[in-house]
């Protein structure tokens, strides 16, 4: 059930965004005569499609490859790869008859239909539910350091006060893509001290296969326990992969459960070793994987020990309560001051997005960090949530005109540079080389599809 409230928010995301980038180069074409043959969400390859009908000139369907979408132009080199129209001559109404700007501005419709939706839920979504942060000065006890963090020099109870020089206000600015992508320098306090930290530009290649709580989160004192983790007959049965890939398969192990600890338990010591934050906590389990250990806690005002068997993992299987949460403020906005709140949020997006692609390129991240739509099903979660969705839809709106303006043939970015050098040198660039071209971008694009799908698989089988 989970896997197809994933697979359905996924579904209904990227068709709403396939639909809205085809319809901005179908209303840019009909804007100047062009005709358009097709309009199709996902791809009717092999001539397969579930179903479609027609209205006026144009064919309108759903395809069985849920890859993207298209619209077919009359007159136009595509994937479509329709050459018979092409040897064909040239028709007022075709694409290629059209003038340098017009067709430019055909190619860039879908892209800027993208941005305008990416910007459109950003401006909605901070008009409707305006900004909640956590107050960096309220936060007196510092932060807590994971694995990642401390290789860079933090340490638990570090106080953030400062990220290249500017006070830091928000503490989710501390682990925002100004600090993950340009290799920010941090103004840390500590005992008193002002420190330095430089934050390495390749530090996503370790976040991006954690947590980001194994770089830095808000330090919280140990408090009652919230979360026990218990059997759940449905997670201990065999997976369907397991089965067919003939993977042994291992019972989920709940240590805090089997011995006795319950939600409400206050941890006091782990060892005799007394606990104040909860930090402090995972470190000393961490530290006693495969081992028994003595939890000292307070269940109704009593004093109590456990012995749990800690798992492989450094895990007992706890949460704790967070009842003393850090300050937060929030803020709201009117609707016209929620218009360049929602731009910039979408800007930073494509901008972000422009900067991954630079460190794959420099080899400052690792490939690996590509996701099919495997991946972006897990990021959209098990559970149905319309601020999270609208959130992720945005985020995938400007990854998608980003990813569509890159000069690969077959993509948006691709004819947009050969239209450029037919506008520089006065004369089109020749059919042969246009149709060579989106053979080659087709065997790209199906390379980086394969090797995305392959990332996920390799991922889920934690590799």
């Amino acid at each position: 059930m989970n896997g197809l409230i994933m697979a359905g928010q996924l579904l209904l995301g990227l068709s709403l965004l396939v639909i809205l980038h085809e319809l901005g180069h179908f209303l840019a074409a009909r804007a100047f005569g062009i005709k358009v043959e097709k309009f199709y969400l996902f791809f009717d390859a092999w001539g397969f499609k579930l179903f479609s009908f027609k209205k006026g000139d144009v064919e309108y369907g759903v395809g069985w490859l849920p890859l993207g979408g298209y619209v077919k132009i009359a007159g136009m080199i595509d994937e479509s790869m329709d050459t018979e129209q092409m040897a064909l001559p040239a028709q007022p109404w075709e694409f290629r008859s059209k003038p340098a700007w017009q067709r430019l501005i055909v190619m860039l419709g879908g892209i800027i239909v993208n941005v305008i939706v990416g910007i459109f839920i950003f401006w909605m979504l901070t008009f409707k539910y305006g900004q909640t942060y956590t107050v960096n000065e309220k936060l007196t006890d510092g932060i807590s350091v994971g694995n990642i963090g401390k290789e860079i020099g933090l340490q638990n109870g570090d106080r953030i006060l400062a990220i290249n020089g500017s006070k830091l206000i928000k503490f989710e600015d501390a682990i925002s893509s100004k600090v993950l992508f340009d290799g920010a320098q941090l103004t840390v306090l500590r005992d008193n001290k002002t420190l330095y930290v430089t934050v390495p530009d390749t530090i996503l290649n370790k976040i991006s296969k954690n947590d980001k709580e194994n770089f830095i989160t808000p330090r919280y004192k140990m408090g009652s326990i919230s979360t026990v983790l218990a059997p759940d007959e449905k997670a201990d049965r065999q997976s369907f992969l397991d089965k067919i890939f003939g993977r042994k398969f291992e019972k989920p192990v709940y240590p805090a459960y089997a011995a006795g600890i319950k939600p409400g338990d206050s941890i006091l010591a782990v060892n005799g070793k007394p606990i104040t934050f909860f930090d402090q906590f995972k470190e000393e389990v961490a530290q006693n994987k495969n081992k028994q250990i003595a939890i000292s806690a307070l269940r109704k005002g009593k004093p109590i020990t456990f012995n749990v068997k800690v798992s492989k993992e450094g895990t007992v299987g706890v949460a704790q309560n967070f009842s003393n949460m850090p300050e937060t403020a929030h803020v709201d906005f009117n609707f016209a001051e929620s218009l360049p709140i929602g731009a910039g949020m979408a800007w930073s997006t494509f901008v972000d997005n422009a900067k991954g692609i630079g460190k794959m390129v420099t080899g400052k991240l690792s490939a690996r960090n590509i996701s099919s739509p495997i991946g972006i099903a897990k990021v959209y979660g098990s559970t149905f949530d319309w601020v999270k969705f609208w959130t992720l839809t945005g985020l995938i709106s400007m990854a998608l005109a980003f990813m569509n303006l890159l000069p690969i043939p077959g993509l948006d970015g691709g004819h947009v540079v050969f239209l450029l050098i037919e506008m520089v040198q006065r004369k089109p660039v020749s059919e042969k080389v246009l149709e060579k071209a989106q053979i080659v971008g087709f065997v790209i694009l199906i390379c980086l599809m394969v090797f995305a799908f392959g990332n996920d698989i390799l991922k889920s089988f934690g590799k």
